[in-house]
C-alpha cells in the first residue's frame, strides 16, 4: 500500500510517500511544501494545491494519511491553516484518494508508543522504522511520514473502534 501522509500548516506542509508492505515501511519520497511569507493567501493556496497535486499524481498513492490541526496560536493563524488543510484534503479528494485523519496523539502512539511523546522521539523513531540515512528536516516532513506511518500500522492491525475512518 502506498501512503501519502501530510502534516497540514501554510508556511510548511511536511509530505511524505511511504509504502507499506507486511508490516515493513519504506520513504519513496518526502520533504515539505514551503510558501513565502509575503506571498497573497490566494497565491500559496494554490501553490499548496499544485505542488500537493504533482506528488499524487507522481506517485499515485492509494490513501492520504493527515494530521487533524491542533491549535494553541492566535485566531489569524488558525484560519489560515485551517484553509490550508482545506486546500490539501481538496487535493486528494479531486485526485480520488480516500483520506483518513488522525490526531497527534493517535500518531505519536502509533509510531513512539506513547501519545504524549516528544517532537525528538518522533524523529527518531520515524528515521529508525523507515531505515533514513538521516533525521527527516524540517520537523512538518517527521510528522507527514509518521502520519503514514501511523495508518500502515492501522490498516495491518485493525482494531475495532480505534482510528476507524
Amino acid at each position: 500500500m502506498l501512503i501519502l501522509g501530510v502534516d497540514p500548516g501554510l508556511a510548511t506542509v511536511g509530505v511524505g510517500v511511504v509504502e507499506a508492505n507486511g508490516g515493513r515501511f519504506r520513504a519513496l519520497e518526502y520533504g515539505s511544501i514551503i510558501t513565502k511569507p509575503r506571498q497573497l493567501l490566494e497565491n500559496r493556496l494554490a501553490q499548496i494545491y499544485d505542488q500537493l497535486t504533482d506528488i499524487i499524481v507522481r506517485h499515485r498513492p492509494d490513501v492520504m494519511a493527515v494530521e487533524e490541526l491542533f491549535f494553541n496560536t492566535n485566531q489569524k493563524t488558525e484560519v489560515a491553516v485551517a484553509q490550508a488543510r482545506g486546500v490539501i484534503l481538496l487535493a486528494a479528494q479531486k485526485q480520488g484518494l480516500d483520506i483518513y485523519e488522525y490526531t497527534p496523539l493517535q500518531i505519536k502512539q502509533s509510531v513512539v508508543g506513547y501519545g504524549r511523546a516528544e517532537k525528538k522521539q518522533i524523529i527518531y523513531m520515524t528515521r529508525l522504522i523507515l531505515k533514513l540515512d538521516s533525521d527527516p528536516r524540517p520537523d512538518d516532513t517527521a510528522d507527514a511520514l509518521a502520519a503514514a506511518i501511523c495508518h500502515g500500522n492501522r490498516a495491518m492491525h485493525p482494531v475495532p473502534g480505534i482510528f476507524e475512518k
